[in-house]
This record gives C-alpha cells, sequence and structure tokens, in this order.
C-alpha cells in the first residue's frame, strides 16, 4: 500500500515557487529535520555518455516522480555528469540545452513540494585529486558552479547544490580505504573553489545549503578527519554513503537481520553521527545506501527498516539508491514498483 504522508512529512516550506526572500532561509539542521527521507534517480542524466539512456534508464519524466512522491519521498537527488556537455578547455562552457534537461527534473520535484539535490557525479575523469590536475580540476569545477549557481539563482533553497558524489582517485589501493592524505587534501581544495563560486554568485545562492564529500563519500576515520569545511560556511552539510556492510549491501549475501548485524549497523551510524552531529555541529545527508536484488526479499525488508528507522532517530537523512538496475525499486518503463513493500518500509521506518 502507497502510504499518505503529508502529516508526517510537511511539504518544504519555500518550494511553491521561485523568488529571491531571505526570510525564507534556515538552518540546514532544520531543513534536514522537515524533509527526513529521499530516493536517487541513478544511472540517469550521470550515464557516462551524451546518451543517457544509454544505462537502460529512460530520461526522467514527470511520471516518474510523481510516483517517487507519491510513495512518500520528499526529497529528490539527481546525480549528474557533466563531462560530455561541458566544454574541456576554459571557459568551460555548459550546453544550454543540458541545463535546460536538467532544469526539467528539478521542476518536477518542486512541482511535487520536493526538495531536490542536484551534484556533480561521474565526473572522475577530469575531477582528479592529484597535484599534476588538480589545478585543472579546481577551475573547471569553479566555472561549473558558477555556471549552474547562475542558471538556478532564483531557486529557493528547496533546491541543494552537491559539489562532488565520490571525488576519489580510481584504481590506487585506497580508492575506496579513505585514499592518501595528499588525495584528502586536493578534495578541500575542489570543495573550496566551488563553495566559493557557488557563494560568489549571489542571490539565494548566498545562502543555498550545500554538501559536501569526503574522500569517496567514505565513513573510515581518515576520510572523515581530514574533510575541511570551506570557510567553516554554516549552511554546509556533511554528504555521506554507507553501504553497511557492504558484503550484505552489495553483495550477494544468504541473510541479515541477526542481533549481532543489528548491532554493527547501530555501531556504523552512531559513529557518524558522534563524528558530525554531536562533535562537529554539522548535519549529515546519507546520500546513498541500500541492498541488492539478489538478496532474500526479507532480509532486504528487515535491513531497510531497521537501517532507515536508526537513521532517523539519530537525525541522519537517508536517501536510498534506485539505479533501474541491481539496486532498483522502481520500473522506469512500465511505471511500476518492482518492490513497494521495500520503498514502503524505508518511508514509514523513517516518520
Amino acid at each position: 500500500m502507497i502510504p499518505e504522508m503529508e502529516e508526517d512529512f510537511p511539504p518544504p516550506r519555500t518550494s511553491t515557487g521561485t523568488g529571491i526572500d531571505a526570510s525564507l532561509y534556515i538552518s540546514s539542521f532544520k531543513q534536514i529535520s522537515e524533509i527526513r527521507v529521499g530516493s536517487n534517480q541513478r544511472n540517469s542524466i550521470d550515464v557516462i555518455s551524451r546518451d543517457k539512456t544509454a544505462w537502460g534508464n529512460p530520461v526522467p519524466s514527470k511520471s516518474i516522480i510523481d510516483a517517487v512522491k507519491a510513495m512518500g519521498f520528499n526529497t529528490l537527488r539527481i546525480p549528474i555528469t557533466w563531462a560530455f556537455n561541458q566544454s574541456e578547455t576554459s571557459p568551460f562552457t555548459i550546453e544550454s540545452e543540458y541545463l535546460g534537461r536538467i532544469k526539467k527534473v528539478v521542476d518536477y520535484g518542486f512541482q511535487n513540494n520536493m526538495h531536490v539535490i542536484i551534484n556533480v557525479h561521474h565526473d572522475n575523469e577530469w575531477v582528479k585529486p592529484n597535484n599534476d590536475e588538480a589545478e585543472y580540476a579546481k577551475e573547471r569545477l569553479a566555472s561549473l558552479w558558477t555556471q549552474v549557481g547562475n542558471y538556478f539563482m532564483e531557486y529557493n533553497d528547496s533546491l541543494i547544490f552537491e559539489t562532488l558524489n565520490e571525488p576519489r582517485l580510481e584504481g590506487i589501493p585506497e580508492e575506496w580505504s579513505g585514499g592518501t592524505a595528499e588525495g584528502r587534501g586536493y578534495i578541500n581544495d575542489f570543495h573550496k573553489a566551488s563553495v566559493d563560486a557557488i557563494r560568489a554568485t549571489g542571490g539565494n545562492n548566498l545562502k543555498r545549503h550545500i554538501m559536501i564529500s569526503t574522500w569517496a563519500a567514505s565513513t573510515v576515520d581518515a576520510a572523515m578527519n581530514d574533510l575541511v569545511i570551506p570557510n567553516d560556511d554554516p549552511k554546509v552539510i556533511i554528504s555521506l554513503h554507507t553501504y553497511f556492510p557492504w558484503t550484505f549491501a552489495g553483495e550477494a549475501a544468504t541473510s541479515w537481520g541477526s542481533a549481532q548485524d543489528k548491532q554493527n549497523l547501530q555501531n556504523e551510524l552512531e559513529r557518524i553521527r558522534q563524528k558530525w552531529i554531536v562533535e562537529e555541529g554539522r548535519p549529515v545527508i546519507l546520500g546513498e545506501w541500500g541492498t541488492i536484488e539478489a538478496n532474500p526479499i526479507q532480509s532486504r525488508l528487515d535491513y531497510a527498516g531497521f537501517y532507515a528507522s536508526e537513521a532517523a532517530k539519530r537525525d541522519l537523512l537517508t536517501i536510498v539508491l534506485d539505479d533501474g538496475g541491481m539496486f532498483g525499486l522502481y520500473d522506469r518503463h512500465n511505471l511500476s514498483w518492482d518492490y513497494s513493500n521495500i520503498a514502503s518500509t524505508i518511508v514509514n521506518a523513517s516518520k
């Protein structure tokens, strides 16, 4: 059954239109407390190709976004790859048609009174945190976010910018284990260049909520401890991904749900809360999580409910991964839910 969510999750107070109104700006903690649960539109606009249907999903439509909202999700994360629609040389111009395509999807979210997140996703070919290419990445990121900031300037603070998805150097031994100290330093530089560019555009972007990620959006201690908040900006939200444990979430396991399984997941979420909310006073969005369909359905249901409820208890906003593939929940071709039970479990557990 599709849950009725309006009583539990009021719509964004500022999502009914666009326009500059500083009186509507709220703290990032308040923003997260109002929205609570979200869904990703992965493997679509973030496809590594000019053909955004190359990975098997249709371009996001209003019908798809309507269904996501009707299920009860209040936040829409739209991963975006820019490389194929942005000039590789200065001034790094983004194709106007591409910005228009992104605007359509953002508007589908706004028309549904949803908060919307747009980001820089599968652009690791040019966003490289190393000595040889870091300056180029900073310059191009600054240009990208200046253009995006100007294009969406009048959108209110229900539109959130996420500077980078999982920034890292691909193929190195430390790719998924926190990276290197040098690489983490360059990622801090990338975030600062992006945040500075967004703020410099003025208007609503002076106070817009901005998400920044650790190396690979990792929760390992080195990645979290070395993240630097640009300018100690009060509207910066921490972006993390935790498919915990990966041996169940991302690989075919026999089951999940023992007392030890639950304790381990609680420990992971509590460690995140202690680091960022308690010690640093920063809100957190867990921008990707979920389980693959190869796992037993009852274990997936148990995991979804436990993960969502335990995160909500700790004021961690969760955005489940829906990629139209092995992490898929909604069939974007047939406009129907493959796993409505998992989706409704997540929504209800997040109350």
